[in-house]
Parts: C-alpha cells; structure tokens; sequence
C-alpha cells in the first residue's frame, strides 16, 4: 500500500512538472551574438515555430552575476527567464535572452571592475535593439527589463516598440540600498549612509566600512556613481512608447511602492501589482523561508498572470 501510494505521489508530481514545460517542437532555440568593441555579447534567440514576423523581447537581466536564464552561478538556479521565454512562444512572441558582459559566455567581454558604467549596460541594450530591427526579422520589439535590468531598459528602449517593467525600482539606487540597511544598527548603518550620500555627490570614498565592504568597495565605487545618476522616474517620465509595469505584492527585494513611483511618474503607463508574486516569478503562500527557497527551485511554476499580461501586452495593437 505504501508502494502505491509513493507511485501515485511521485506520478503526479511529474504531471505537475510537464504540465508547466513548453512542447519543445513550439519553438526553436539558436545562438545570437553581438559584437562590441570589448568582446562578443553571447545571447540565446527563442523563435516560435508557427509565426512568422513575430513579435521579439529583448530580456535585460538583474543586477548581478545574473545569466541569460536568470541564474547566478551555481546556487541561484531558478531558470526565471529561460521558463518565461518559453512561455510566451505560446503567444506567438519570439526573445532574446543574454548573458550580460562579465557573465556566463560574454565573460571575456567584461571590462574591469573599475572600468565598468552603468551606462556600458545601457549601450549594450540599445546595441541590441539596434541589431534586431536591423535584421527585419521581426515585428515589434520590445524591452523586458527585470530588477536592476527594468531601469537599464526604461533608459535604453527610446528606440523600441514598447517596453516592460518587472520588478523595477522606482528609487535611485542609493535610496534603495538606504532602504535595505535600515535595520542595521548605528552607528553601523550612519556609516553605510555617509558613504551612499557621497557617491551620490560623485565622491568615491577609500576607506568604506569594513562590514560594508563587499557592496561598497573602492573599485565598485566608479560603477555605483554611474548607477546612482540614473533616477528611474526621470528615465520613465520621458518615455513616449508604451510601457507596462509590473509588480509581485511578495517581492522581498523591490517594493510594490516602487511599482507606484514608477506609475507616478508616467500616468499612461500601466501599473499591474500580481498578488503573490515575488522577485523571481514565484507565486508564494508562505513566510520568507518559502520565498528564499524559491530561488533555487528551476521546478516551480511561474504566475501565470505574469506571462498573461506580457502577451498581452505585447500583442496588442
């Protein structure tokens, strides 16, 4: 009895998990490179293989050792990207996913730490779309931009059809991290916060608290600057195009305020706050435990009002 009953707990969590995969004959999957004057952008292209023309979304990913799946190393191997990309072959769309420079395949086009911009991230998405609606393949292209990559795309998809806000914050990057530390004790926290005012001011600081070191260090400094002049609700007011913004109510790294920051900042952007959702797409009943679980489980499903309101989206005339 207990034979069976393992059988039957074992078949219908395979269901479960095939239920969530995409028919692989749905889509094709083939190398896409871009060519920069520091190395090659290595990239995955995702073609739906019943439409012709389609749509294409350009995936920028989070801020990080993030990979064109949505994984860091080998640790964080939640597969966001790669489920979502498949997802949306089902609507006809088609998407590039990356791996950013210093990341995964693109790792010899990294520059040094010291060296590196924000705005180096910016270039590279707009070289992208560039690349796409050079090749007339597609249709429409559109910028999906998750976490930190939300506000590398609200700066970079002027050129774009429309654009896709996930998990973006709706604060400078400073205001974010202050928000991040304050339950630190003080002085501990006071002396995190000097060192964000003065990179705010453009001001690199040698000497950062030892605790702090790993997020504030010198050679990162240069980076944060660059980082901090980008104000997401400047970059959004300015858009012309379409823009969604959306937002999981069990996020525990971005705010739904920052979701409504972003709304603020351009009323004819549309605002979408999916109950449960947290950072990785993840639907969550739970407490935090759950939610930190979530990330390194590739066999969760994704929301699906997520991939709803993209297709959507996108798809609309």
């Amino acid at each position: 009895m207990k034979q069976l009953l393992l059988f039957l707990l074992l078949l219908l969590q395979t269901q479960y998990t095939l239920a969530q995969s995409v028919d692989s004959t749905l889509f094709t999957e083939s190398p896409i490179v871009l060519s920069t004057a520091t190395g090659n952008l290595y990239g995955t292209l995702c073609m739906p293989t019943k439409s012709e023309h389609p749509p294409v979304a350009l995936f920028l990913a989070g801020s990080g050792a993030t990979s064109r799946d949505g994984n860091s190393g080998t640790a964080v191997t939640n597969d966001a990207y790669k489920i979502l990309a498949h997802r949306l072959t089902l609507s006809g769309i088609a998407s590039v996913r990356f791996d950013k420079r210093g990341v995964g395949e693109s790792i010899w086009a990294a520059k040094s730490e010291l060296s590196l911009r924000f705005d180096d991230y910016i270039d590279d998405a707009k070289a992208w779309v560039d690349t796409l609606r050079a090749s007339h393949r597609f249709s429409r292209i559109i910028v999906i931009g998750h976490s930190e990559g939300s506000l590398v795309g609200l700066a970079a998809c002027g050129a774009a059809d429309k654009c896709v806000s996930i998990a973006g914050a709706g604060r400078t990057i400073d205001q974010v991290l202050k928000e991040q530390l304050k339950d630190f004790p003080n002085p501990l926290r006071d002396s995190a916060y000097a060192v964000l005012d003065s990179l705010a001011v453009g001001r690199r600081v040698p000497k950062p608290p030892k605790r702090f070191l790993n997020l504030l260090r010198p050679s990162v400094q240069p980076y944060m600057i660059s980082w901090i002049k980008h104000s997401p609700q400047s970059e959004i007011k300015a858009l012309k195009i379409p823009v969604l913004i959306l937002q999981g109510t069990k996020d525990i790294q971005i705010s739904v305020e920052d979701a409504k920051l972003l709304a603020a900042a351009n009323p004819k952007a549309r605002l979408v706050l999916i109950e449960g959702m947290n950072h990785v797409f993840r639907l969550i009943a739970g407490d935090i435990a759950e939610n930190r679980k979530s990330y390194f489980d590739a066999a969760l499903p994704i929301s699906d009002q997520l991939v709803h309101e993209i297709a959507a989206f996108i798809n609309a005339r």
